[in-house]
């Protein structure tokens, strides 16, 4: 492990963040999670996807 982590480490551990930035954060992991399970479960829209199905746009 890098001992820049580990300085970092101890500052977190000697000052930790509020609980307002906690709850940021949380809130920030729990949006990209929803996002990626919408994405797993229900599929992206045509208009995300690199090879459009719809065929309008040939080479």
């Amino acid at each position: 492990m890098n001992p820049r982590w580990l300085f970092r480490m101890s500052r977190w551990a000697q000052n930790p963040p509020s609980a307002g930035r906690v709850k940021f954060v949380f809130a920030i992991v729990a949006i990209c999670l929803l996002i990626a399970g919408a994405e797993y479960f229900i599929g992206l829209p045509d208009w995300m996807s690199v090879d459009p199905k719809s065929g309008r746009y040939r080479p």
